[in-house]
């Protein structure tokens, strides 16, 4: 099954927007070859990415999130624009920690304390930048914070990664709910009660239920409309001529410097991991153009 958001309204008083992402952030965990845990953090920031860039308006509009911390992750960087292509890398992917008390891989633990950085890039002169303190490390919580804080806007967030044996994903995906002025408490209140009835959404998931399934279990009973659904897919737009202009925008003294000193330069995608070599006639081309 494809990975894809669905977008949903409800009583014209709350937005949602309900993901299934597992074969991207399995895609991520390949790329990276991170650890259980880690996959379990990257894939919970790929998600809300993924489903926060739906909300983007243009196709050059760029959504990024970026946690950085004490934990021994150190940070996590995520992407996405408004057809949900998703890229992302961990600072450190090799993290091993012993399982939480309930069993389960310790996201707080592996991303620990620090901020959560969103920013967008909408075209404008300068992109807009929020930026709050980690409250839990479990991400989830953390957007949620941060919608309440920076937006003003009352969310519900619940993400999820479920990873195998095999290191492998299993099962991944999220819940993005957020109200719009005037909903009701009725509305509030309702939602509330079924996330604090709701288990995983791994889980849900795994049972072999979908996001539409998803939709009918919170809004069963309620006027709620998809509106629409988009494909989410990892990808870097990374290429040797966007890397080239990097190069030259260190400018003629850094780059005659490199080209002495070295002969050559070699620039590494954090994203995919891939790597751009120059050599000398590279680089003196570059230089004489």
């Amino acid at each position: 099954m494809s990975d894809y958001i669905l977008r949903l309204t409800i009583e014209n008083s709350a937005v949602a927007f309900i993901a299934l992402t597992t074969e991207t952030v399995n895609e991520a965990a390949r790329i990276h070859r991170s650890s259980p845990v880690v996959t379990a953090a990257m894939g919970r920031l790929i998600t809300a990415a993924a489903m926060m860039g739906a909300q983007l308006k243009n196709d050059s509009d760029l959504l990024t999130l970026s946690i950085k911390s004490d934990g021994p992750v150190g940070g996590i960087v995520a992407t996405a624009d408004k057809n949900s292509n998703v890229k992302a890398y961990p600072f450190v992917s090799d993290v091993d920690l012993p399982l939480n008390s309930n069993g389960k891989l310790d996201v707080a633990a592996c991303v620990g304390k620090g901020n959560l950085n969103v920013v967008m890039d909408l075209g404008l002169k300068e992109p807009y930048v929020g930026t709050v303190k980690l409250v839990s490390g479990e991400i989830g919580d953390d957007l949620a914070y941060y919608f309440a804080v920076s937006e003003q806007i009352p969310s519900a967030v619940c993400l999820g990664v479920l990873v195998d044996r095999d290191y492998s994903v299993a099962q991944a995906g999220g819940f993005l709910m957020q109200m719009l002025p005037g909903a009701s408490d009725e509305l509030i209140t309702r939602i509330e009660e079924k996330l604090s009835g709701f288990d995983a959404i791994t889980s849900f998931y795994e049972s072999g239920k979908t996001p539409y399934d998803l939709a009918e279990y919170f809004f069963e009973g309620l006027n709620y409309t998809v509106t629409e659904k988009t494909d989410v897919n990892f990808f870097c737009n990374c290429s040797r001529e966007k890397v080239e202009k990097a190069l030259i925008s260190l400018g003629r003294e850094e780059l005659a410097k490199i080209l002495n000193e070295d002969g050559k330069a070699t620039l590494h995608c954090h994203f995919c991991r891939k790597d751009y070599s120059f050599d000398e006639g590279d680089l003196k081309r570059i230089l004489e153009s």
